[in-house]
């Protein structure tokens, strides 16, 4: 399996802690007041990584472009955080959780629109179920 892969299985593993984990904090509090402190805790946790790793010159060496696009990410994170720990607050997490990841359905169209990234039919076919997938879990019945 290619480091990537890797990765990004780890991040479908903490993502899901992350649903479950919030899901019982967030029950007794503010969901807002909850995005801020779980906001809190990446800062300080990312901030000792990157002291420990020497890092803290690569903050200086982006392009006003790099800078641009980063703080639109960090605004859209935070907005994707106070959507999502509201979503908990009102819903069940088996159900908020997958909805939310018809984000990987969002990025798969936005990549091919605006990224000019390319998808086979058989990609189609996956982000197609992957909608899908995430509809029916959200369902009732």
């Amino acid at each position: 399996m290619a480091s990537w892969q890797i990765w990004a299985l780890m991040s479908a593993a903490f993502a899901a802690l992350t649903a479950i984990f919030a899901k019982i904090g967030v029950a007794q509090m503010n969901p807002d007041a909850a995005t801020l402190i779980r906001t809190v805790v990446i800062l300080i946790v990312l901030t000792g990584i990157v002291a420990a790793t020497r890092q803290f010159p690569a903050l200086a060496g982006g392009s006003a472009r790099t800078y641009t696009f980063l703080v639109l990410s960090g605004l859209a994170t935070g907005a994707s955080w106070v959507c999502y720990f509201r979503a908990l607050h009102a819903g069940d997490a088996v159900r908020v959780a997958p909805l939310d990841k018809l984000s990987v359905v969002l990025v798969a169209v936005f990549g091919v629109a605006f990224l000019g990234e390319r998808l086979s039919p058989v990609n189609w076919l996956g982000i197609v179920l992957v909608a899908a997938g995430a509809w029916f879990v959200t369902l009732r019945i």
